[in-house]
């Protein structure tokens, strides 16, 4: 199987479970090393208290065909990430392609709760795990990252630029936390631009992640079972559709084309040509505006 990465650089910040598990394992696919960050450990959980952890992530991407390298690491302190930076530098002398994906807040937003309802103290730690890991992370790493021509920062996040302009996400605090993210990669690209390097904001579609997968009572090769409850859930999408979506972006000499624009997965798939896991290209966000949000019924026809 090709490898356009081989000789690529990538860190994973946030590469425990989710999108960041599913970015760094597609990644190692496509060759590259990576390094992943995290605070669940073997050792040590995080609060999540869930049983995935960055040296599980580093085994899956090295399996994949890559080099896992696992760093836990709290991005809320920056000694700590100044020290794996300082780690990359020191092993790698260069650094390619940065993946914020830092989050941490699914126990801290409440649903359609109004800000004087909402926990303060939840909202405001789920605004530090969500914005400030990522500015205290892009501090240190860039200047790593613009030591090379052609380097790539992806914020990760929920919605697109256009869905979320439009659209109250969750709560007061959950949607300033992810239209923060969106115009992190905004001022990013402005930036890095004319240093040669490139920021994009990216989001996945509905996305099948452990959480998710249990929440809703269900495992990877039975998901379809959750349908008869949520049938809007027939759009969704494993992990590694949004890291096929980061390794095509990695290895696409045009890639500055996409500068400061925020992308999706289902939409970068019409673009590049992968597929999910199952061989179809979920377009989630188009489905929500087109199906799911106007009350239609679930149909993914002419969406997946």
């Amino acid at each position: 199987m090709a490898q356009p990465l081989r000789d690529k650089v990538a860190l994973v910040a946030g590469a425990t479970r989710g999108a960041g598990r599913g970015i760094a394992v597609e990644l190692g696919a496509a060759g590259a090393t990576v390094y992943v960050t995290g605070r669940s450990t073997r050792a040590r959980r995080s609060e999540y208290d869930r049983p995935e952890t960055v040296e599980d992530t580093a085994d899956l991407v090295t399996a994949a065909g890559g080099h896992g390298i696992a760093v836990p690491t709290d991005h809320l302190d920056p000694t700590q990430v100044r020290a794996l930076v300082d780690r990359v530098a020191d092993e790698q002398g260069r650094l390619d392609v940065l993946v914020n994906d830092i989050w941490g807040g699914e126990t801290l937003f409440a649903w359609d709760t109004p800000v004087w309802e909402h926990d303060l103290d939840d909202g405001l730690r789920l605004l530090r795990l969500a914005v400030e890991t990522h500015a205290i992370t892009s501090h240190h790493a860039l200047p790593l990252l613009l030591r090379s021509p052609g380097g790539l920062v992806v914020e990760m996040t929920d919605g697109t630029t256009e869905y979320n302009r439009d659209t109250y996400r969750v709560s007061f605090f959950y949607d300033l936390a992810k239209t923060s993210v969106l115009r992190m990669a905004f001022a990013l690209g402005h930036e890095l631009g004319p240093l040669g390097a490139t920021a994009v904001a990216l989001t996945p579609g509905w996305m099948r992640s452990e959480m998710m997968l249990e929440n809703f009572g269900v495992r990877e090769d039975n998901w379809r079972d959750a349908l008869d409850r949520v049938p809007h859930f027939a759009i969704s999408e494993t992990p590694r559709y949004v890291g096929r979506a980061v390794a095509a972006l990695a290895a696409d000499p045009d890639v500055a084309r996409w500068n400061g624009a925020s992308l999706s997965s289902g939409g970068l798939a019409q673009e590049y040509g992968f597929t999910d896991l199952d061989g179809s290209r979920p377009d989630a966000w188009r489905y929500m505006v087109e199906v799911q949000d106007p009350g239609r019924p679930a149909d993914t026809a002419g969406y997946r």
